[in-house]
Parts: C-alpha cells; sequence; structure tokens
C-alpha cells in the first residue's frame, strides 16, 4: 500500500514538473474572440481587453499549482496594475462556481475572475485543458506568449515591462 502511495505521488510530482517546464512561445496572434462572464454577473469581451496588456489565466480551485501560483499572480497585478495592465482569471467550467466564488472572495483577488460554465472560453482559446494554461495579451489584442504550468514569474515580469513601455 505504501508503495502504491509513492508512486502515486511520483506521477502526480512528475507529471507537474512536465507541465511547469513546457513553455509554449505562441509568437503573435490575434487573441480570440470571447465573452467572460465575470462573477458579479457582468460581461467582458477580448474587445475589451485592447488597449491593456492582460494576463489571461485558466485555472482551477482543485489544481495545485493554480492555487500555489495565485499570490504570485496577485502580486503581478498589483505591481503593474497602475500602468494599464489587466489580470482576467478563468476558472474551468469543471470547477464548481461556488468553489470559485469562494476561493476569491476569501483570498481577495483584486481582478477580475471569470466563470467558463460551457467551456466555450476555453475552447476558444486553444482547448484549453491543462492548468494552469496563462496567456499573455499585448495592447493590441494579440496573444505574446503562453505557459502551461507556472510561469517563471521573473521572466513573465521581464515580458510585461517590455509589453507595457510598446505603443
Amino acid at each position: 500500500m505504501q508503495i502504491r502511495k509513492w508512486l502515486a505521488a511520483g506521477a502526480v510530482a512528475a507529471c507537474a514538473a512536465a507541465a511547469a517546464l513546457w513553455v509554449l512561445d505562441t509568437g503573435t496572434q490575434a487573441a480570440p474572440q470571447s465573452t467572460f462572464v465575470l462573477l458579479d454577473g457582468s460581461q467582458q469581451t477580448t474587445a475589451d481587453l485592447k488597449g491593456k496588456v492582460t494576463l489571461v489565466n485558466f485555472w482551477a480551485t482543485s489544481c495545485t499549482t493554480c492555487v500555489a501560483e495565485m499570490p504570485e499572480i496577485v502580486a503581478t497585478y498589483d505591481k503593474y496594475k497602475g500602468r494599464g495592465f489587466e489580470t482576467l482569471a478563468v476558472a474551468m467550467s469543471y470547477d464548481p462556481p461556488s468553489y470559485v466564488v469562494n476561493f476569491s472572495e476569501t483570498r481577495k483577488l483584486p481582478f477580475k475572475v471569470a466563470i467558463d460554465n460551457t467551456g466555450t472560453v476555453a475552447k476558444a482559446w486553444g482547448d484549453v485543458k491543462l492548468t494552469p494554461t496563462t496567456f499573455i495579451v499585448n495592447k493590441r489584442g494579440e496573444i505574446v506568449k503562453s505557459f502551461v504550468g507556472a510561469p517563471d514569474f521573473a521572466e513573465l515580469h521581464k515580458l510585461i515591462e517590455r509589453l507595457l513601455a510598446q505603443a
């Protein structure tokens, strides 16, 4: 029984490490047209993101890496929000809305949180299935980088600063 637990833990750790190391450099492509339904019931579209550098993070309350990286995402938002930076956390369709609301409220997430009840948004953004998956969108509404797994936040901050400096 003990060996089974160790093997299971090893498999989970190996998958998490592989996902964290898998970083996709996508060049630039237009962010897909999407409508995000926020926790307060309001809506935001991809078009609303133009003019800002935006971090779009697909996550789940059941994802340990997502939960672990959330304080860094909050710190990143706090650091750059006054300079034209936006963050949008998109909860996956399988995440119970009550869990997402509870997580957002108890952690006092300062940025916009959306629930993708139907999975339409995740599908539009490249059929996202693995969490966390994070996209960085420039001021022109183009995806310039995506990460599967937790990003290297020092590298991410350099990218955000470069994008914020662009006209």
